[in-house]
């Protein structure tokens, strides 16, 4: 197996050894955040074959500052709002005015009631536009005003959707709580 230099040395020669060696140490990290943007695993798929002939073409480029794992994902998260942007028109939108938050209030969940499962299937739920703002801003730590730039949304937009996909998480936690509580008393 290539250390991670060998990898980088062997994509910037084209070499189709360390080109498939890279696929094989990293795809499964690469197509995870393809996942969290992405409404199918088909077209995480998509993402994540995009993302890697970006980084196959632009290795060259990798300063060496940082991590190189991060510096690919980052491609990802790019390449995810550029798949985005593509297919706005195919997904199916929802107002945003037209959903109502329901708050929450009285109950107390945190995020060791719920396994890693339960919470990225509660997050792949929402509406896809949420669950963009929410991934860029909880997962990848980008500002509001960053997202708004790379959305090409409103600054109170983003906000906006963030504030909503919390509230509709805390809605569908709330409700697997109560099942599983249910489940206990059953026991």
């Amino acid at each position: 197996m290539l250390d991670e230099k060998e990898l980088i040395d062997g994509c910037c020669r084209n070499d189709r050894k360390a080109q498939k060696a890279l696929y094989e140490q990293y795809a499964s990290i690469l197509l995870g955040v393809c996942i969290r943007y992405s409404g199918r695993r088909d077209e995480a798929e998509d993402i994540l074959q995009d993302g890697l002939v970006k980084i196959y073409f632009n290795v060259k480029y990798f300063a060496g500052k940082g991590s190189f794992i991060n510096w690919m994902k980052k491609i990802m998260v790019n390449t995810a709002i550029t798949h985005y942007h593509r297919n706005l028109k195919h997904h199916y939108h929802q107002d945003i005015e037209d959903i109502r938050e329901t708050e929450i209030e009285g109950t107390s969940l945190t995020t060791a009631d719920f396994t890693k499962e339960e919470l990225s299937n509660v997050i792949h739920q929402l509406p896809h536009g949420y669950r963009m703002v929410f991934n860029l801003y909880a997962v990848e730590g980008y500002k509001h005003k960053e997202i708004a730039i790379m959305l090409e949304i409103d600054v109170n937009t983003s906000k906006s959707q963030y504030s909503r996909a919390k509230g509709l998480i805390r809605k569908k936690l709330k409700t697997l709580k109560k099942i599983a509580e249910k489940a206990d008393e059953q026991e």
